[in-house]
């Protein structure tokens, strides 16, 4: 799965908007408040705003920087994160 194959309107969904609705996906699905057919479709739902969930966390994990500190407590310098 890639971002281009998710639909617009998870696509277009921020990390907390799309965790929202997956949270509460995962609670009807949990008390059986659906049919079955719409548990297949939230379910697979579900699984598309955990990719989108998934991937704005990991977009978000590469930008976040190291920052080198100078002798006297100011940035010097910053590196990219190294995930290793």
């Amino acid at each position: 799965m890639t971002t281009a194959t998710l639909p617009p309107d998870i696509a277009g969904l921020s990390f907390e908007d799309a965790l929202r609705e997956l949270e509460q996906i995962v609670q009807q699905l949990e008390r059986g408040q659906v049919r079955l057919d719409e548990a297949v479709g939230a379910y697979e739902r579900g699984t598309l705003l955990k990719f989108h969930c998934e991937k704005r966390l990991a977009d978000a994990t590469a930008r976040v920087e190291k920052i080198a500190l100078a002798a006297d407590g100011t940035a010097s310098s910053t590196t990219p994160l190294d995930p290793a």
